[in-house]
């Protein structure tokens, strides 16, 4: 198993383990619960890794599971993991940033590759700040300027350290609109000096960026935003992300991540390839 980065990392691989020993010995949740003696919502929970698992709790499903050994050991020591709470770099934002954000960079912060469709708006990995904080000052109007401030710099050190300035870069796919382009965020200098970054970093082995042109809005319009995260860890199962006004909705059911995933492949199958891309870029840009 491999190690997990957060404690956020550690529940949700303990999680996944835990429901995958219970189906491999083909038992229901409620008799679970039964044996355990809690409400089948309780132990629901714990195998969506939305309670925390009580040392007393784990070592009764260790016995009820038969689990012994090394497989015994390991486990202990990622349930240990999960009772770990370290600071995280995002931490000190804790004033700007609401639960799902946290919750959001969390997964980012562990993921391998990432799927990001966006209609509007340039994905935040590939934000300049002066973008961003154009960005942040409007979505979220009712925020003073030291909070823009928070949150502006929220995104570059996303960005820093999870494309830029890292030895294991995140493998990003995104697909935008080709509205993405044309909108003037923060001004006509700003603008410009966005798509120049786009175009860059388009051309780094790590970032595929397809754009869906104008002639087929169609499939262009299909969806609203949405992110998915995938792990190197196996147990970790993929998330995702749909993007609205109310901010960001948390998706782990199976059923959704492969809707999501169905969807990402027909929108980029919509979009041009990499290179017309950033001839497009270019284009737009006025180069």
């Amino acid at each position: 198993m491999a190690s997990t980065n957060t404690q956020l990392m550690a529940s949700v691989a303990l999680s996944r383990t835990l429901r995958r020993l219970r189906e491999a010995r083909e038992l229901k949740i409620v008799q679970v619960a039964e044996a355990l003696n809690v409400d089948d919502s309780t132990l629901s929970r714990i195998e969506n890794a939305k309670r925390a698992c009580t040392k007393e709790m784990f070592d009764q499903l260790m016995e009820l599971y038969g689990i012994a050994g090394d497989e015994l050991a390991e486990l202990t020591d990622l349930h240990a993991s999960t009772r770990e709470r370290q600071p995280t770099w995002w931490s000190k934002y804790d004033d700007v940033i609401s639960a799902n954000y946290s919750r959001f960079l969390g997964f980012e912060a562990s993921a391998a590759v990432t799927y990001e469709y966006q209609v509007a708006l340039v994905p935040g990995l590939l934000q300049t700040e002066r973008y961003a904080r154009a960005v942040t000052g409007v979505g979220f109007a009712s925020l003073g300027p030291d909070q823009v401030d928070g949150l502006t710099e929220v995104r570059g050190h996303r960005q820093r350290l999870r494309i830029l300035e890292t030895s294991q870069p995140l493998e990003c796919h995104f697909v935008l609109s080709e509205a993405v382009l044309h909108f003037e965020v923060g001004g006509k200098d700003v603008h410009q000096e966005q798509l120049q970054q786009l175009h860059d970093l388009s051309q780094r082995d790590f970032i595929d960026l397809r754009v869906i042109p104008w002639d087929r809005g169609a499939e262009g319009t299909q969806t609203g935003a949405f992110v998915v995260f995938g792990f190197a860890n196996t147990d970790v199962p993929d998330v995702g992300f749909s993007e609205s006004v109310t901010g960001m909705t948390l998706l782990d059911d199976p059923r959704d991540l492969r809707r999501l995933h169905r969807l990402f492949r027909n929108l980029s199958d919509s979009a041009l390839s990499a290179e017309k891309t950033r001839d497009l870029i270019a284009r737009v840009r006025g180069d």
